[in-house]
């Protein structure tokens, strides 16, 4: 009888070794909850062999009846841990313990239960804890989650001067929550998804029901859904992934820090992607326009966000074309400048030993850096060692005749207009497609600077984003939808919301109070009387 029990306990253990044989956890979907307390315990215990931080806290029930609670440590809120002990060893034991406990016992808001192993570890690995009782098949997991999170601030790259001073948080949940409480309705849904064979990401997607066009949505999941890789440690990874065009400067996907940018979208029919343990949250889909637009534009006044937004076209093309205007000038069309101004850069290029392109690539290359310098320095020093590098270099390359003044003024306005693109992502395209141009200035002259515009907007025409044209609404053209482009209409007057975007719903809010502002030049009301005034009259 001896030697059928020892037989018996090595076939136990050789099957419990091979389940133990696994690369991802997703394929422990097959492997049960033992009924054995004893070979839950010893096969929690391999699988985080040399795992300090994951803890397995035995512990008795009354009627003598055993159970283990494990966690990890730094996750998992050990207070609430400790008294949910307490709680469960005055319970009577049982073979539905388990059901008894998720139903009535606990004093938990969320309990999950799980018959398998990659459920229980995903939650568990995610700050939940686990909770096996002797003689029964079903695990709970337990939401007393407690780990360390950044407080909310404001975010350092889209920083406002009216506005909310909120900022999303590397916490998924902390991020959900902001964008739930500024739109209180059911309609806002909130899809989870888990990316990631080695890091199982949590990955949510946030839609308006009643407003996202259900084909945009089912392709946004489709699109994540293929995504077969070890782990997902920013958006930035899901971005090169989703995107329409893979080789293409332009950006394709927005990225934000701030819950307001993200309920717009929503407002307009756009979808938000959240990934957990970063603070950036995707929205797709994305066009050219948007790139100019800032959140601030529709909290002040419309006719100053107008007038902001026509500078920063302004100087989203001047970044883009002076330094290639300038080589295509003093290269081959001289003539266009006048003859004070042509004898000026002609005396201050005539110690230059370099021609037009080679200064421009000189100080545009030493500008690119001194900027990266500035960004990777520590905030208290980064700002002061990029201005005093530019205005030091700068000064010193004009003594030493490396480089003419002119050339100096053209890069530092460039870098400047280049600062007023309200996207980042906006920014670093443009950046990109300015050395291009140079070099076509170099060659061609403007007639180089001409083609290479044609073959940009020719490359946007062509992009798509999830569908959308990325050139809406100018191509195709909706006239509609042109209030809030190269001007900021006033809110009375958006009454629809933008077209090139399927909706389910276009109006975005009643006509009544518009048409009454309209005819009346605003909001006048009943005429108030003044008492103060009668009694002068008196």
């Amino acid at each position: 009888m001896t030697g059928i029990n020892r037989k018996k306990q090595k076939e136990d253990e050789e099957s419990l070794l091979q389940k133990r044989n696994y690369r991802f956890i997703d394929e422990l979907r097959s492997v049960p909850v033992f009924l054995s307390l004893e070979e839950n315990k010893n096969y929690l215990k391999e699988l985080f062999k040399d795992s300090s931080d994951f803890v397995i806290r035995e512990f008795r029930l009354e009627q003598s009846q055993d159970a283990i609670l494990f966690f990890v440590d730094g996750l998992t809120n050990t207070e609430l841990v400790n008294e949910a002990m307490k709680t469960l060893m005055i319970l009577e034991g049982g073979e539905q313990l388990i059901d008894n406990i998720s139903e009535s016992v606990l004093p938990v808001s969320q309990i999950q239960k799980a018959n398998n192993y990659a459920d229980l570890l995903l939650s568990v690995l995610g700050g939940d804890t686990g909770l096996i009782v002797d003689r029964n098949n079903k695990a709970l997991m337990l939401g007393i989650r407690g780990m360390e999170k950044r407080s909310i601030n404001e975010p350092d790259t889209e920083t406002v001067i009216r506005g909310p001073r909120e900022g999303f948080v590397e916490n998924i949940r902390t991020n959900t929550s902001m964008i739930r409480r500024k739109l209180k309705t059911p309609h806002l849904k909130m899809k989870p998804l888990t990316i990631g064979r080695e890091s199982n990401t949590s990955v949510i997607i946030t839609y308006l029901e009643d407003l996202a066009d259900p084909k945009i949505v089912e392709e946004v999941i489709g699109r994540l859904e293929k995504i077969n890789i070890d782990a997902v440690l920013e958006t930035g990874y899901l971005e090169e992934f989703i995107q329409d065009s893979a080789y293409s400067p332009f950006p394709q996907v927005q990225y934000t820090e701030r819950p307001d940018m993200v309920a717009a979208a929503l407002l307009q029919g756009r979808i938000g992607i959240m990934v957990d343990g970063t603070p950036f949250v995707l929205i797709v889909p994305f066009v050219f326009t948007e790139i100019m637009q800032a959140s601030e534009d529709y909290y002040e006044r419309f006719q100053i966000a107008t007038l902001i937004r026509w500078l920063r076209y302004f100087f989203m093309v001047l970044s883009l074309l002076t330094p290639g205007l300038y080589v295509a000038i003093t290269t081959f069309h001289q003539d266009l400048l006048p003859t004070t101004l042509l004898l000026s850069v002609a005396a201050a290029r005539e110690s230059i030993p370099f021609p037009a392109v080679v200064e421009a690539f000189i100080m545009e290359v030493t500008f690119e850096a001194l900027r990266e310098a500035g960004i990777r320095l520590p905030k208290a020093v980064g700002s002061a060692v990029s201005i005093l590098g530019a205005l030091v270099v700068g000064q010193a390359a004009v003594e030493a005749g490396i480089v003419s003044a002119p050339m100096v003024i053209v890069v530092s306005l460039t870098g400047i207009a280049s600062f007023t693109i309200p996207r980042f992502n906006g920014a670093i395209a443009i950046r990109m497609l300015r050395f291009p141009i140079i070099v076509a200035a170099a060659l061609l002259g403007m007639y180089g600077i001409l083609i290479s515009i044609l073959l940009i907007i020719g490359h946007m025409a062509s992009l798509r984003s999830f569908g959308i044209p990325y050139l809406s609404p100018f191509g195709p053209l909706s006239s509609s939808d042109l209030k809030d482009v190269i001007i900021r209409s006033p809110w009375w007057l958006m009454r629809t919301r933008p077209t090139y975007i399927p909706l389910q719903d276009e109006k975005r809010m009643g006509e009544s109070l518009s048409q009454e502002i309209m005819e009346q030049s605003g909001q006048k009301g009943k005429k108030i009387k003044h008492e103060s005034s009668e009694v002068k009259k008196e």
